[in-house]
């Protein structure tokens, strides 16, 4: 059983999960245990940092020093809304910002 470094709550349901570092470099939700349900792959590097796989008809097992984790957006139950800001339609334009007199004349 790993241990409880580097496991926080998730901010919409509150279940325990780990980040790790996919190979783009992105951060991946996974659940704080192992899964032998999972398709992703896990393991810790030489600092420290959690980096993860995707499972793939290529290399479908985990290696060795790797374990099973479910990504966390399979199994939250409240999944945050779609869209990065969160507003639900674009802001309304109120017209054009006048600009300041320069003291031109013609």
């Amino acid at each position: 059983m790993p241990s409880d470094h580097g496991v926080v709550a998730c901010t919409s349901c509150l279940q325990a999960i780990r980040w790790a570092i996919t190979v783009a470099g992105r951060r991946q939700a996974v659940n704080a245990e192992p899964n032998p349900l999972g398709n992703v792959a896990a393991y810790r590097d030489g600092v420290g940092t959690l980096r993860a796989r995707t499972l793939t008809t290529d290399r479908p097992d985990v290696e060795s020093y790797e374990r099973r984790y479910m990504p966390h957006a399979a199994t939250c139950s409240a999944p945050p809304r779609p869209g990065r800001s969160g507003r639900g339609a674009p802001r309304e334009r109120s017209g054009v910002r006048p600009v300041r007199w320069q003291g031109w004349t013609r």
